[in-house]
Order: structure tokens, then C-alpha cells, then sequence
């Protein structure tokens, strides 16, 4: 199976001539730290430090000094989909001062922190993904290492494991997923959605196997013949046809990337989200195995809105965790054929914030899952996971794959 992540960058380390490599050197070091659819423009681009302030709740639903200790594992192992990248700041957000990074493994590990940054009592360790591991999806890793407590496991991706290895989320990361498909919006001015590249004929680049192209050309958005599930990340085809085609990616990644960091395209890509033509798919959710959900109950309801708070609070005040994502890209990126900057890292936070990728619920709460919005999903991917050979569970509701048991009603933006 291809990661939703997928192999994102493997074409901008190509292009910058690094070759992915399977694992690094097993040095590790220390670190000390104080502290819809649419065209991109440098507008974006922005600094993050501007953001605004208002968006920071306040602490008095967790309190002040949490402790984990004794609730939760000694170090709380959380496996992420891909390398460093702002879209997973809000976990690097809980990384205290004096963590550590192990450049062999790709893992940054420090005490874990609290909103008013308090000491919990436990470490995290954040484990990268993508080349890191081979590339193998998050629900493998977790079943297959014990140590790993939490993970990121979007929503199809539990509905189509749901079988064999059954996860379920405990917080839902992103209210809106980045994947998205984007054209050139000057060889397709008229072209304001991915309807319009259906009814335009253009060819459509994605990583086979993905269960949103079967929605796309299920429903008629797409058609069959005009996709092609021959991409791998490389960008050189989309430059090389001069924009005649569109391909997928991550709308809080691949503009800035184009527009500003491959300088044989350098100019604007437009896009629209895979989420807002129907495939409503949670995104970088935080999920565990089922039987985690009983034995980690203490934990998950103190942990739980640390992290949600913890979303708010890097979209407020980016730099800081930034910091750490860089720091760690710089220390073992390399390794692992991964590049990332620092106004890529601001373009991902402006985007996230400008597009809700990260947002309230309906309900106005941060990190909680609508199970209506869960259950259409499901009706939407089983078949599709059934006919390319996946056995998700026969009946499954949303109840098998999220929770909202251990959500503070209270934390929102």
C-alpha cells in the first residue's frame, strides 16, 4: 500500500541530487532550545511570528503542571508518516528543552511539556516516517512495535485495516486533509476545481492505489482514462510538459516548493483540496490499538488535551517548535534524502491557518471527530478498499476506528 503521505519530497531530493538512503549512521546528538481551491502566492509566505495571538485558549481546562507519571508509558513513542515538516509541529510542539536527537533512527526525544510548559514526568520521542521507515504505513509499525503507543492513521487507512489490524484514533490532528491535486493556472485559466480538470480531459498524475482517485472516477469527477497512477513524487514530468498535466500533493507543501524552491518552474500552481469535492478523510489522526483505548485511559485523558491545546498553540507561536523540526532536518535529514526550510516551514503554518487544515469542529472544538462526517467516509471507501482486495471489517462504524472519549470540550480555537 502507498502511504497517504506518500513519497511527497522524493522528487524535490532527486531534484537537489540527494539519493534516499534506508537508514543513517546510529550517532545521535543533544540539543538544547529555549524557548479550497486557490492559487499560492509568495503572499503566503509571511512570517509565522505575525500570526495572530487571539487564537491561544487558555490553560484552566488541563490546569497548570500536568503529570503523566505513572499513567503513561515512561516514553511516550508516537510514529509519524513522514520526516520534520510543519504539518506535525503541534507534536514537536510538546518537546521540552534538553531533548535529544538520535540522527541514525531519525527520532527526537525530550521531556514532555504541557501548555504553560511544565515537565509532564514522561519523555515523548517523535519517530519519523516516510524513508525513515522504509516507507511502510504507520498501522504496520505500530503492530509490529510494541513501544509504539500512538501513531498518525488517517481515516481510510484505519477503514481499510480495519480487519486485520483494527487502530483507533484518539484526536483528530487535522479537521481538513492537505492532500489536493494542482494544475498550472496559466495553461488552465478556466480550470477553478478538479471537476473542471475532469471535464477538461487533463491527464491526472497520483500515486497508485489510492483510494480517493477510485471516489474521483467512481462518481465521474474523473475519468478513467485520464488518470495516471504512475507518480512517485518527482517533479520533473509536471515541469517537463510545462504544466499540461496535474498531479496530486499537499497544498501546505508543494506551492511554496514549486513557486519557490524549483527554480525550473518558479511561478504559481493552483489547487483544490481532494476534501472539499467529497472525500472528507481526517487527516494525521492520532490513533493507537483498540485495546490501548482501556489500558491507557489515564494517560489518554490527561495527554489528549495536551495535545489539542498543543495545535493551538504552535499555530499562535511557530517558532520555537520550528526550531526543533529544523534542527532535526538539519542533524539527520540528509541521511534520509529530506530537505526542508525555513520558509517552507512558514508557507506550511500560513496554510494551515488560512485553509483550516487545522480548525475547530463543528462543534467548535479542536481534535474531535464528527462521526456523521466518519460514517460517510466509510460508506464511501469499504467498497473501493473491498474491490482492490483489502477485508476491512465486515459492519464497521465509526465507533471501531475513533473516539471522542478523552476530548476537552472546553479547548478550541
Amino acid at each position: 500500500m502507498k502511504t497517504t503521505r506518500s513519497a511527497k519530497l522524493l522528487g524535490i531530493t532527486l531534484a537537489a541530487g540527494l539519493a534516499v538512503a534506508a537508514c543513517g549512521s546510529d550517532s545521535s546528538s543533544s540539543s538544547d532550545t529555549s524557548s479550497s481551491g486557490t492559487t499560492a502566492t509568495t503572499d503566503a509566505m509571511a512570517e509565522t511570528t505575525d500570526a495572530p495571538t487571539d487564537t491561544t485558549a487558555t490553560t484552566d481546562a488541563m490546569g497548570e503542571g500536568v503529570s503523566l507519571a505513572g499513567d503513561c508509558p515512561d516514553t511516550v513513542a508516537i510514529q509519524l508518516d513522514w520526516m520534520p515538516e510543519a504539518e506535525h509541529g503541534f507534536l514537536y510542539q510538546m518537546i521540552g528543552e534538553g531533548y535529544e536527537i538520535d540522527a541514525g533512527k531519525a527520532y527526537v526525544t525530550g521531556p514532555l511539556i504541557d501548555a504553560s510548559g511544565h515537565d509532564t514526568g514522561v519523555k515523548i520521542q517523535i519517530r519519523s516516517g516516510g524513508a525513515a521507515q522504509n516507507f511502510s504505513p504507520v498501522t504496520q509499525i505500530m503492530y509490529a512495535n510494541d513501544d509504539v503507543l500512538l501513531g498518525f492513521v488517517y481515516t481510510d487507512e484505519a477503514i481499510q485495516f480495519s480487519g486485520d489490524f483494527p487502530t483507533v484514533a484518539i484526536e483528530s490532528g487535522y479537521e481538513k486533509n492537505p492532500q489536493m491535486i494542482m494544475w498550472d493556472p496559466a495553461t488552465y485559466p478556466d480550470v477553478t476545481g478538479i471537476a473542471d480538470l475532469g471535464t477538461a480531459g487533463v491527464k491526472v498524475r497520483y500515486f497508485g492505489g489510492a483510494a480517493y482517485m477510485d471516489f474521483l472516477t467512481g462518481t465521474g469527477v474523473l475519468s478513467a482514462d485520464q488518470v495516471d497512477g504512475s507518480y512517485t513524487g518527482d517533479p520533473s514530468l509536471f515541469v517537463a510538459d510545462e504544466g499540461k498535466s496535474a498531479q496530486q500533493g499537499f497544498g501546505s507543501a508543494e506551492p511554496y516548493l514549486y513557486e519557490v524552491e524549483l527554480p525550473d518552474w518558479g511561478k504559481p500552481v493552483a489547487y483544490e483540496y481532494i476534501n472539499d469535492i467529497g472525500w472528507e478523510n481526517y487527516a494525521q489522526s492520532i490513533a493507537t490499538k483498540p485495546e490501548n483505548v482501556d489500558k491507557y485511559s489515564a494517560c489518554f485523558t490527561k495527554l489528549v488535551p495536551i495535545i489539542q491545546q498543543a495545535s493551538i498553540d504552535y499555530l499562535a507561536d511557530p517558532a520555537r517548535t520550528n526550531a526543533i523540526i529544523l534542527d532535526a532536518v538539519d542533524q539527520f535529514g540528509a541521511d534520509f534524502g529530506w530537505d526542508y526550510t525555513q520558509g517552507a516551514a512558514d508557507f506550511g503554518v500560513k496554510t494551515i491557518q488560512a485553509d483550516g487544515l487545522i480548525a475547530n469542529s463543528p462543534d467548535g472544538v479542536i481534535g474531535q471527530f464528527d462521526t456523521d462526517r466518519v460514517a460517510k467516509l466509510i460508506e464511501l471507501a469499504v467498497p473501493i478498499y473491498t474491490a482492490q482486495g483489502a477485508t476491512p471489517k465486515d459492519g464497521v462504524t465509526p465507533d471501531d476506528i475513533v473516539t471522542n472519549q478523552f476530548i476537552d470540550t472546553s479547548i478550541g480555537l
